[in-house]
């Protein structure tokens, strides 16, 4: 299902007949986009959840670790727009987006839990690990200054990810390459939603624009990282089941041009701020809005240690 060809145009985004309340209704089939284990068919039914021969345990859990805690970091920031995004409609399809990779995350760190031997619960990775065991790259950590930021991050990263989890549907781990086939339809309608906001902004008025065009210089410093292949996923790899993000970056980048491209924002970014520099969320580094966001996400749990939800 790749999607390089996709072309965005500006017309796109005032087309009304596929909202984001039609996302939160439609009841027929089996693309739903509301997070796993909240009433729907569990999609891992029939997977076998064994794990491949001569695949590492441990690098299993690890490398869902990493993607499943780019989906919860990233959640956790959609989450904050709930009652302040600009329209009560987006508000319920960023919710929407959010609850997506809430189920994202849930699915693979419970694989994690189950890989590596520990038996660890979604619960316990989520709210019971410190700031360094976290392995989410730093593209999803910042707060949003504004709502173009909120939509920059949300193009770069869906459109990265769509491009992944299509790549991982083929994956030797049928419980990934479950999970992945899942995310497809969802990812493909966050990368369009987001698209479609970026257009709507960078062709708009001149604020808008300006804020469009400082929002996606700010979140490009970031995107190397995702194109960098940690030694596990090396390794992995080699067994036929995870990705290469080096692969990613053709895809990526093309599709990112053609939005930019459509909004009239090709040569109007600022020059781009650097990251922290030694930031590096695969290996547990992190930028410092991390321990703020983790110190919010946690504090419930941590309250009250050993509750049942």
């Amino acid at each position: 299902m790749s999607s390089e060809g996709t072309a965005y145009k500006a017309a796109d985004v005032t087309s009304s007949d596929d909202t984001a309340y039609d996302a939160l209704t439609e009841a027929g089939g089996d693309d739903h986009r509301w997070a796993f284990g909240t009433g729907f068919d569990d999609p891992l039914a029939g997977v076998d959840t064994s794990i491949p021969d001569g695949v590492n345990g441990d690098d299993l859990a690890g490398y869902c670790l990493m993607l499943g805690d780019d989906a919860l970091i990233m959640s956790h920031r959609l989450q904050a727009w709930v009652a302040r995004a600009p329209e009560l409609e987006e508000e319920a399809a960023l919710a929407n987006v959010a609850l997506d990779l809430l189920g994202q995350a849930r699915l693979l760190l419970t694989r994690a839990g189950s890989a590596d031997g520990t038996g660890r619960t979604e619960d316990d990775y989520a709210y019971q690990r410190d700031e360094h065991e976290f392995r989410n790259v730093t593209l999803v950590e910042a707060a949003d200054t504004d709502f173009a930021t909120c939509i920059a991050r949300l193009l770069v990263f869906s459109a990265w990810r769509l491009a992944l989890v299509d790549q991982l549907a083929s994956s030797r781990d049928p419980v990934l390459a479950a999970i992945a086939a899942k995310a497809v339809k969802e990812i493909t309608y966050h990368r369009d939603y987001a698209a479609q906001w970026v257009i709507r902004l960078g062709d708009g008025t001149q604020l808008s624009r300006s804020r469009m065009a400082a929002a996606m210089a700010g979140v490009e410093p970031f995107i190397g990282e995702l194109f960098t292949a940690h030694p596990v996923e090396s390794r992995l790899l080699e067994a036929g089941v995870a990705v290469d993000p080096a692969t990613l970056r053709t895809e990526v980048e093309a599709i990112i041009s053609q939005v930019l491209h459509s909004a009239t924002l090709e040569t109007t970014r600022p020059p781009t701020v650097a990251p922290h520099a030694d930031a590096v969320g695969r290996d547990g580094r992190h930028t410092d809005a991390m321990a703020a966001l983790l110190s919010e996400l946690q504090s419930v749990a941590r309250a009250l240690p050993g509750a049942t939800w």
